[in-house]
């Protein structure tokens, strides 16, 4: 990142950088919020950050290039498209000298989208499972009502 200003809102945070790398960021954090309209913005590890369900992605601008995080999965799945770019684990940099993939960052983010909620549901279900057998008493189950009478 250029400055580490404690930040708290993604205004605040793209204010901190050169005009042209505001409107990438700008237009990156459309493009997020067109693909995930129900996204929360935050900012977590001083980088704006889309929540649905969990972290979603995450993004943030170099002296060279916009981080992409869009965590392992995400880079896994894209690993062809993002194969011209820089990557790491759950991580890929876009160099500013070149055009911003947004139809790809669009592509990403769709998928994380699909991700999260489904392991949202998976975890949901879990709960209600679990729920209903602490839940489960005497009046569900006639045997569990018997009184031992020694």
């Amino acid at each position: 990142m250029i400055k580490k200003e404690n930040v708290n809102s993604f205004d605040t945070y793209i204010s901190q950088f050169p005009a042209e790398v505001q409107e990438i960021l700008q237009e990156i954090r459309q493009v997020i919020k067109e693909a995930a309209p129900e996204a929360e913005e935050k900012i977590s590890y001083q980088m704006p950050t889309f929540y649905l369900d969990g972290n979603l992605v995450h993004f943030a601008a170099y002296k060279n290039h916009i981080g992409f995080y869009p965590a392992p999965s995400g880079i896994e799945k894209f690993k062809q498209e993002l194969s011209k770019y820089k990557s790491a684990k759950g991580s890929v940099q876009f160099p500013l000298n070149q055009p911003i993939p947004f139809d790809l960052i669009q592509k990403i983010v769709t998928f994380r989208v699909a991700e999260n909620q489904a392991l949202s549901e998976g975890k949901q279900k879990k709960r209600k499972t679990e729920a209903g057998i602490k839940n489960k008493n005497v009046n569900d189950d006639p045997e569990l009502g018997k009184q031992d009478d020694r």
